[in-house]
C-alpha cells in the first residue's frame, strides 16, 4: 500500500511571534519549527500501517529549503521518502493545488492529512485535495484501520462519535487519537543516520494561482492581571465583581 503524508512546518508553541512589514508578514528568524502535531499523528499512523502492510510511507510539503529540517526528522521517524514543492505556501488553495497536481501523476492509496495547521488553523488543505483529485474526504479522524481495500474509520461528531467504512483510494484529515500520544515516535540515532540517504525529491509547482493574501496580523490583547482572594473573604470578592468586573 502507497501511503502519502501532508506535513507542514509550524512554529514550535513555545515560540514568540512577531510581524514586520507593518505587520503584514511572519517574522520568523528565530523561530523554532517542528512538524504539525496533527500531522505527526497522522504520520505515525501511517508508520503502524506500513508494518503491518509492507507498504510505502512518503511524506510531501510545500515549501522552501527552510523546511528541510522537518522533513528530515520525517524522514528519521521511518519514512521511506519525501518531496518537496518548491515554493513558499500562500494559501491554502495554493497549497491543496500544488500537492494534488503532484499527487494526479504520482498516486496513493491513502492521503493522510491533519486536520489542521497550528499556525493558521484554516483546516481546508485536506478537503481540497480530495475535491481536486475527485476522492472521498473523512476529517477529524481519531481511529482507521485498513482491511484489504476498505478503510474502517471513527470519528467525533456532535454528541458522539460516527463509525465509516470507505473503500481505498481516500483523503483523511487526522487528528488526536488516531494514535495515542504514547505512540508518537521520536528519532533516534539509527533513523537519523538512515534519514540522509532517504531520497529527497525536489520538484517546481505546477502553478502560481492563489486566491487570498494577509493584508495584516494582530496579536490577541494579553490578559489582564488576575487578583486572588483569600478564602473566606467573600464580600471582598462580591465587591470587585461589582465595582471592577462590573458582573453582577
Amino acid at each position: 500500500m502507497n501511503i502519502v503524508v501532508c506535513i507542514s512546518s509550524v512554529p514550535d508553541t513555545t515560540s514568540k511571534i512577531s510581524f514586520t512589514e507593518n505587520s503584514s508578514k511572519f517574522e520568523n528568524s528565530g523561530i523554532q519549527f517542528v512538524i504539525n502535531p496533527y500531522d505527526e499523528f497522522g504520520l505515525t499512523k501511517a508508520m503502524m500501517l506500513k508494518e503491518k502492510t509492507a507498504g510505502d510511507v512518503t511524506v510531501i510539503t510545500v515549501g522552501d529549503v527552510s523546511v528541510e529540517p522537518v522533513i528530515r526528522k520525517a524522514l528519521a521517524i521511518g519514512a521511506d521518502s519525501a518531496i518537496r514543492i518548491n515554493t513558499q505556501p500562500t494559501d491554502s488553495y495554493f497549497t491543496a493545488n500544488s500537492i494534488s497536481d503532484y499527487l494526479k501523476n504520482n498516486p496513493a492509496d491513502l492521503i493522510i492529512t491533519g486536520r489542521e495547521s497550528i499556525d493558521y488553523n484554516g483546516g481546508a488543505v485536506g478537503g481540497m485535495i480530495a475535491e481536486m483529485m475527485n476522492l472521498p474526504f473523512i476529517n477529524a479522524c481519531n481511529g482507521l484501520e485498513i482491511d484489504g481495500n476498505t478503510a474502517k474509520l471513527s470519528r467525533e461528531i456532535d454528541g458522539g462519535k460516527e463509525n465509516l467504512s470507505v473503500n481505498l483510494p481516500l483523503v483523511i484529515g487526522g487528528q488526536k487519537g488516531l494514535v495515542e500520544e504514547s505512540d508518537l515516535r521520536i528519532p533516534n540515532m539509527r533513523g537519523i543516520m538512515q534519514a540522509r540517504s532517504k531520497p529527497l525529491t525536489i520538484v517546481e509547482p505546477s502553478s502560481d494561482e492563489n486566491l487570498t493574501s494577509s493584508e495584516n496580523f494582530e496579536k490577541p490583547a494579553e490578559k489582564g492581571a488576575c487578583k486572588l482572594v483569600e478564602v473566606g473573604n467573600e464580600a471582598k470578592l462580591v465587591s470587585l465583581l461589582q465595582s471592577e468586573a462590573k458582573v453582577i
